[in-house]
């Protein structure tokens, strides 16, 4: 029996995010300029397949060749003939839904393997009974034999992503340790270059240890390397540019192309300049190598491209948060000096997905994540209204850890509350606090002769130097500890009134909501205990470590603020309960976010790794001692843990003058065909280059 963590269960939830009329109301002119814009991203987005695990393109391709010939109820019959029962049909189909909705075989949100929940022999019989090997059995069995044995692998290593000898990753070469990874970082900083859009490969020439920085560019000596074709073709058509709504679209994509063709991330932070210009556009996008949650090192970023358009409703509240926003800020428990001198004012809106291409799909974004630019010229942020609505909509029954009596009011406000969290982690959370900078020239922005630190009360001593950023200098903890900080701003700045009055909430329903909102962090703390991993002590999801971060704060604050107990099930089973007593959240729970805020902005401004490290270290640890015997406590988690819901997305495409939306049924099956006619104009020579840029690269993972 494979551990439950290590599969997809077939009753996992499914759901199509509805973007109908969203689409409906956009103009033939932004109908193109969409439909080009999710036709970039989705073939920019198999990249991340190629970022993600050494087999997870090769396992793409025989899953593409299988359902291009056969749909799933075509396939399902054949299931039948070689002896597969419904259910092991059914794991396959979840398998491969998962495949496609990760972009690889590894979950987007906790960076664990998932293999299918059917024998191999039983998968193997599928394959080699489907049409796709019939018809070309030669290549089908190279396919399966260069992917089938690490589809199945659980060995210890394979089991998570990580660096060296603690997981997988494919942003350094087997051989990288985390020693290399630090050698590379002050490498490329001291060559004032970024390692956003880069990967690093060890190699011995000659008795001589080499490092190899490899650039994600589409040339390659003056060649375009197979992949980018694709991409640049859709990316870079001719037609995309009459589609373009103004000279800032325009400018922003011209940079884009040069980045992409070149490796330029400075390119990239130009055409992120002319994207945050430009103002309230009905169809909104971002597109490049984004998020650096996945790389062990924190400093490589995952491509992403999405596709969004506005809701004018929902984006009304956003822009009133936004108005608030310098007056919000000023109550955040840092001295003025650590705040950014000036607050520029961003766009903020409520956007509908069309196209998210990546590894999953989050409920709010604030980017650049270019620190000299949100510093200096400011950011965007964007809460994706569809994704909330279908992403954490909550079953009764499947609410594990809270009292009865808490569990209506959960389900009735979890929405709402979630709402008002995302609208200030992403504004006021990621959107706040200065970095203490000098640059090339020794210029600071801040007066070291003034500037106290307020947990020392001697004046600042450190800061960050030249190229140095805060995922460079922060590295393995950066993401987490940032996601941390940017809940905190949520929960400390939703007691205030006015801003729950932005978001339509008064009386009851506001004292309410701020109920939920905490109870749904504390609660979130415990479930973070599946994403951590006791043997190599490791945590693999930053939002489920800064969670579970907050909860240790909350349980310290003491008083009888939170409750954590473990109890036996109604089905005799280990479990847990966790409480919060709602009216000491404005006294006990205020005062010890209040403390903790004000530690994580001033290591964070000062640059003070060795503070910092040790601060977020020390609560994210796991143990068996104390209180709470976390240890046993994430066993239980385990027990009763519920799977990440996978999106459906629709496609587009041109018919003579216009663009139509396909849109597919809310099931696996539903998501696997999205994915067949994704690709189907060019697949034959998609995969070949997918299957070309996989085999190069082979060596580099022994």
């Amino acid at each position: 029996m494979v551990d439950s963590q290590y599969y997809l269960p077939n009753d996992i939830g499914i759901s199509a995010l509805d973007c109908r009329e969203a689409f409906r109301l956009l103009s033939p002119q932004e109908k193109m300029y969409a439909h080009y814009l999710s036709r970039a991203s989705w073939y920019g987005g198999l990249v991340v397949l190629l970022q993600t695990s050494p087999e997870s393109a090769n396992i793409f391709v025989l899953l593409q060749r299988i359902f291009r010939k056969e749909t799933p109820e075509e396939l399902e019959k054949v299931a039948a003939t070689v002896g597969l029962s419904s259910e092991e049909y059914k794991a396959f189909l979840v398998y491969a839904a998962g495949l496609y909705a990760n972009m690889g075989n590894y979950k987007s949100f906790g960076d664990t393997k998932f293999v299918p929940n059917l024998p191999k022999d039983k998968l193997e019989a599928l394959v080699r009974a489907s049409q796709a090997f019939q018809e070309k059995p030669v290549e089908m069995e190279a396919l399966w034999n260069s992917s089938s044995t690490l589809i199945y692998s659980l060995e210890d290593r394979q089991k998570q992503l990580g660096l060296g000898d603690k997981g997988i990753t494919t942003y350094f070469s087997g051989n990288c340790t985390l020693e290399d990874a630090e050698l590379a970082q002050r490498f490329l900083d001291s060559k004032k270059l970024s390692a956003y859009n880069t990967r690093l490969f060890k190699r011995n020439d000659g008795g001589k240890v080499c490092y190899e920085v490899r650039l994600a560019s589409a040339v390659e000596k003056n060649v375009v390397l197979p992949l980018f074709k694709c991409f640049f073709f859709f990316f870079f058509t001719d037609s995309w540019q009459a589609y373009a709504a103004n000279e800032n679209q325009q400018k922003m994509l011209e940079q884009y192309r040069h980045s992409f063709n070149f490796g330029s991330v400075e390119s990239h932070k130009e055409g992120s300049r002319f994207w945050i210009k430009d103002k309230g556009p009905i169809v909104e996008s971002y597109i490049g190598f984004i998020e650096s949650y996945r790389d062990p090192f924190g400093s490589r970023g995952e491509f992403e491209g999405f596709v969004a358009v506005v809701n004018k409703a929902m984006s009304e509240r956003f822009t009133k948060l936004v108005s608030s926003a310098e007056v919000l800020l000023s109550e955040l428990p840092w001295p003025q000096e650590f705040e950014k001198d000036t607050f520029l004012k961003p766009d903020f809106t409520s956007l509908d997905v069309l196209t998210f291409a990546g590894s999953g799909i989050p409920a709010g974004i604030n980017i650049p994540n270019y620190d000299d630019i949100r510093q200096s010229e400011g950011f965007k942020n964007v809460s994706l209204g569809n994704v909330l609505a279908v992403a954490y909509a909550t079953q009764k029954e499947k609410l594990t850890f809270l009292k009865e009596e808490d569990k209506d009011l959960f389900i009735k406000w979890k929405g709402p509350s979630f709402e008002v969290q995302v609208g200030l982690h992403e504004l006021l959370g990621h959107g706040s606090g200065k970095l203490f900078v000098q640059d090339h020239k020794g210029k600071l922005n801040f007066n070291k002769d003034k500037v106290i630190n307020p947990e020392t009360g001697e004046l600042v001593s450190s800061w960050y130097q030249g190229s140095e950023t805060w995922d460079s200098k922060f590295s393995t903890i950066a993401s987490s500890y940032e996601e941390c900080r940017a809940e905190c701003v949520g929960l400390y700045l939703c007691l205030n009134k006015e801003v729950l009055r932005i978001f339509g909430l008064e009386g009851q329903d506001a004292e309410d909501v701020v109920y939920i909102n905490w109870l749904s962090m504390v609660r979130a703390g415990l479930l973070g205990l599946e994403f951590y991993t006791p043997e190599s002590k490791n945590w693999r999801q930053a939002h489920m470590q800064a969670r579970f971060v907050i909860l240790r704060v909350l349980l310290e604050a003491g008083e009888g603020l939170v409750g954590l107990k473990e109890v036996v099930g109604h089905d005799g089973k280990p479990d847990a309960q966790i409480t919060l007593d709602r009216t000491k959240i404005h006294t006990v729970g205020k005062h010890a976010i209040q403390r903790f805020l004000c530690k994580l902005q001033v290591f964070k401004s000062t640059a003070d790794v060795e503070g910092g490290r040790a601060l977020y270290d020390g609560y994210s640890s796991v143990g068996d001692s104390g209180a709470n015997n976390f240890l046993r406590l994430r066993e239980t988690v385990l027990l009763r843990k519920e799977a990440r819901k996978m999106f459906v997305q629709a496609n587009t495409k041109v018919n003579g003058d216009h663009v139509e939306l396909v849109e597919y049924e809310s099931s696996a099956a539903g998501l696997i065909r999205s994915f067949t006619e994704r690709f189907q104009e060019d697949a034959d020579q998609l995969e070949a280059d997918l299957l070309e840029l996989s085999k190069k690269d082979t060596p580099c993972w022994c």
